[in-house]
């Protein structure tokens, strides 16, 4: 069966004459550098792809041999100008995509041939330097279609004639043009439904109304106000997405309607029922002025109480990251009981009180990083706090503390991030501790801790007693390693990913041997002068041993089980020896292990850094004598030392011979002859 499931795509795959691929009724000619559809293709294509080749016209006769077309792209050519009988054969035509071409040169022509396609769905205009009357030509008799994009135009002002008879059109796609203005643009696409205006240069949406709609994307304009029209029809609208832009106040949002996600990341927001001076603006009121032609309109809203008019009992997802938030209004929070996600990161909180009715009950991830959180304001005792919460990141913060018990009801918490603020670990219980600090023992769901950067000096005795860590971030911490190292056995058979950079860690500070499940460890930035034994023993994945002082790693470190094990390992930034290099050799023939940043490793010789992997012959010459057998060594030193006396010895004792033969026969009494 598998032989003949192949042997099937075998013959569902062909390359036609003209160099294009088919696969069963698809025709790709992407990128074949054609400048006119190609006539000897099979005639019942149904999918043709001519992008990115350089077609300027689609003639009349370019597409009479497809009767059976209903897909035909064309992105990326230089298509001035389709000819009005180009479709009359592709009546069945649905998918069209003329993206990146020069169609703004012929486009009433274009129009034309256009209008020839009554089944026409899907239409693809992005970046063909079209003006709104230009669109308005191109689309006028397309009442087909149900999809459009424009993006990347140059549309400027968009009003009720641009898009005329779509009465079937459910999305419609603007996005980077340079729209500042619209005006009744969308009342007659009764059908519309995800709507798309990022990437323009609009002020202000005011008497929003368009109820059918489901998706709304205004990011990335120069927006200061958002109004809906305040009355009781229910609106459709479940995303809206108002990120990056000016906003200078909570949306006005609809009384009625279905929003599950808002996004406000990015603005310029805050709220004005308390200003941070105690000043109540509680009965201040803003006046907006609407001129519609010759009517004028003045509307009166409160500066915060405009909240209470929205429904947000949908929302799942509110994002008001990147503001001005400094305080959050009486029962805001309040209006959302389905709220799964919060994220106010990178706003001015000093304060964040829980409210103490239905707390959040839903939420499962809440963001307050990178604030100035100095109180976390929950009322222990009133019920399960955030009981279903699974992430909390409460990271660059002022925080000493959290309330004491926060976790005993948070049945799912799995990661917690207090990095970067000035926060301490709870010890055993019968252990003095004056100072506040944040209890996690017997927190069993907790996996994910980042404490990086807390200024922890030495950890109680074990603060992680009762929780099942998987992950731990101890980074940035110069003294956490100091004192009493028996926290690490609460960890042993759950830690697999442990960061220890810049924490000061001598070789032998800590014994890992012991930390069999350890799969990732982080020792870079340490100043480590020597590969710690104890490494050798563990079977990590990854070690990261980046801005330390290694002179080398150890001669036998792909032999041992850490060697064989890993896959990944950071090198750079050490003063490696270019002499004794014999490990990264080894290194390089392990198979399967990488070294990501391999180009970055360098090593010394004399006063040069050089790559191990191109030292010049000079500095290899001299390694090999600086890395020779000293015995050996000694010898060739020493035999010409050697032969030289013996010489000098030889020389002197030829020339005192016959003196020396004299001496010896006075002295010894005995006569020669001669």
């Amino acid at each position: 069966l598998a032989m003949g499931q192949e042997s099937g795509m075998d013959a569902a795959w062909a390359t036609s004459p003209g160099g294009c691929e088919l696969v069963q009724s698809i025709m790709d000619c992407t990128g074949r550098q054609l400048s006119s559809t190609p006539g000897n293709l099979r005639g019942d294509t149904e999918e043709l792809f001519l992008d990115d080749n350089t077609i300027q016209v689609l003639s009349n006769a370019s597409l009479l041999l497809y009767p059976q077309l209903w897909h035909l792209s064309l992105t990326r050519n230089r298509l001035e100008l389709i000819e009005p009988g180009a479709f009359l054969s592709s009546q069945g035509l649905e998918v069209l995509s003329l993206t990146d071409n020069l169609l703004f040169t012929n486009y009433s022509v274009t129009a034309t041939a256009l209008s020839a396609l009554p089944a026409l769905r899907v239409l693809d205009l992005a970046g063909n330097q079209l003006r709104e009357d230009m669109v308005s030509v191109l689309v006028s008799n397309l009442s087909s279609l149900e999809s459009l994009s424009v993006a990347r135009n140059v549309i400027m002002r968009l009003d009720s004639s641009v898009f005329t008879n779509l009465t079937q059109l459910l999305e419609l796609n603007l996005e980077k043009n340079y729209i500042f203005e619209i005006d009744n643009a969308f009342e007659g696409l009764q059908r519309l439904q995800r709507l798309n205006i990022a990437y323009n240069y609009l002020p202000c949406l005011v008497g929003f109304g368009l109820t059918q709609l489901r998706m709304l994307n205004v990011s990335n304009n120069i927006l200061e106000w958002f109004l809906t029209l305040q009355n009781d029809d229910l609106f459709e609208l479940e995303v809206l997405d108002l990120s990056h832009n000016r906003l200078l106040f909570f949306p006005v949002l609809p009384q009625q309607s279905k929003l599950h996600s808002l996004l406000l990341q990015d603005n310029r927001m805050s709220f004005y029922q308390r200003l941070p001076n105690g000043t109540s603006l509680a009965n201040i009121t803003v006046q907006f002025l609407i001129i519609d032609g010759n009517s004028t309109n003045l509307t009166t809203v409160r500066l915060w109480e405009e909240l209470c008019h929205s429904n947000l009992s949908s929302l799942r997802l509110l994002d008001m990251s990147q503001n001005q938030v400094w305080d959050l209004p009486d029962d805001f929070l309040a209006q959302m009981p389905s709220l799964t996600h919060l994220k106010l990161n990178q706003n001015c909180l000093e304060a964040f009180h829980l409210p103490e009715e239905d707390p959040l009950a839903m939420l499962t991830e809440l963001d307050l990083s990178q604030n100035q959180l100095v109180e976390l304001g929950v009322k222990v005792g009133f019920g399960d706090i955030l009981p279903n919460l699974q992430l909390f990141n409460l990271s660059t913060n002022r925080l000493q503390a959290l309330p004491p018990g926060i976790f005993t009801h948070s049945r799912r918490i799995t990661t917690l991030d207090l990095s970067r603020n000035r926060v301490d670990l709870c010890p055993q219980p019968g252990e003095a501790r004056s100072l506040p600090c944040v209890d996690i023992r017997g927190v069993e769901t907790l996996t994910h801790l980042s404490l990086a950067g807390c200024g922890l000096q030495g950890l109680s005795s074990r603060p992680f007693q009762g929780t099942s860590l998987r992950h731990l971030d101890l980074s940035d911490n110069r003294q956490v390693l100091s004192g009493d190292l028996g926290w690490l056995q609460d960890l042993v058979l759950t830690l697999q990913v442990l960061s220890l950079r810049n924490t000061s860690l001598s070789p032998t500070a800590v014994d890992f041997s012991a930390l069999h499940s350890l799969v990732r460890l982080d020792l870079s930035g340490n100043s480590l002068a020597a590969f710690p034994a104890s490494l050798g023993a563990l079977r990590l994945r990854s070690l990261d041993l980046r801005d330390n002082c290694l002179p080398a790693l150890p001669p036998d470190v792909v032999q041992v089980p850490l060697g064989r094990s890993l896959r990944e390992l950071y090198l750079s930034r050490n003063p490696y020896n270019c002499c004794t290099l014999g490990w990264w050799d080894a290194l390089q023939l392990a198979e399967g292990l990488r070294v990501p940043d391999g180009r970055e490793v360098t090593c010394s010789h004399g006063s040069r850094w050089l790559s191990p992997g191109a030292l010049p012959e000079p500095v290899l010459q001299s390694c090999r004598w600086q890395t020779a057998d000293l015995a050996l060594l000694y010898l060739v030193l020493a035999l010409p030392t050697c032969l030289t006396l013996l010489v000098a010895f030889v020389v002197v004792f030829l020339m005192l011979k016959e003196k020396l033969l004299k001496m010896v026969k006075t002295r010894c009494g005995v006569s020669s002859p001669y």
